[in-house]
């Protein structure tokens, strides 16, 4: 369990995707976060104090479920101050990731923060959910979007078998897929790695129930 910043950082610090560069990219979206967040509430306040474990090495830890080769597209649903998107982005810019976000704060903020990292790879979807054109992701990640069965709804049309589905869900994880209906899908939870109470929905979605899997 990572328990405090020191550890954190040595956590991000360890992984096979992080190298110099990587943790300069992460310094950059650090200070720019800490100083925006004094103009719109990005993130709570409190948790700028524990800045690498509540937000970075939260959301870098999901990069253990997928394939280091995995190059997307991965798309991020709801992305607002850039979590787990511009962390994976900085991870790994070989990786073509789609942040969704609809607030037009937040997507100044994200394609700011994304040209100071230079994230070439990284790109802004500012609409609705809804609105976005439909296209098969290779991962799709989504960290308080909406609850579990809406945000299927929402965006099943993004996924095929092969899709891996990363979704942060804090306390209600396993309350969440155990009241998933409808659905065929290979999902499970694992322990998030900073929040001992929190748990992250993984696995493939099937398709719905009463239509071809």
């Amino acid at each position: 369990m990572i328990g405090d910043e020191k550890q954190a950082l040595e956590y991000v610090q360890e992984l096979p995707e992080c190298d110099d560069a990587a943790l300069e990219r992460l310094d950059i979206l650090c200070a720019l976060l800490k100083q925006e967040n004094s103009l719109q509430n990005l993130v709570s306040a409190a948790s700028l104090a524990e800045i690498w474990r509540r937000h970075i090495a939260d959301s870098a830890q999901l990069l253990r479920h997928i394939p280091s080769q995995q190059s997307g597209p991965w798309l991020d649903l709801g992305t607002g101050a850039g979590f787990p998107g511009l962390v994976i982005a900085a991870l790994r810019p070989d990786c073509e990731m789609l942040m969704v976000e609809s607030r037009a704060k937040r997507i100044d903020w994200l394609e700011r923060a994304k040209a100071a990292m230079g994230l070439d790879r990284a790109q802004i979807l500012g609409s609705r959910l809804e609105l976005v054109e439909s296209q098969k992701m290779a991962v799709i990640s989504a960290r308080a979007f909406a609850p579990l069965d809406s945000l299927l709804k929402l965006s099943a049309r993004f996924s095929t078998e092969a899709t891996c589905w990363l979704l942060p869900k804090g306390r209600s994880a396993q309350q969440e897929l155990d009241g998933l209906q409808g659905w065929h899908h290979l999902f499970h939870v694992e322990q998030s790695l900073t929040d001992g109470d929190a748990g992250v929905i993984i696995g493939q979605l099937l398709g719905k129930k009463g239509r071809k899997a």
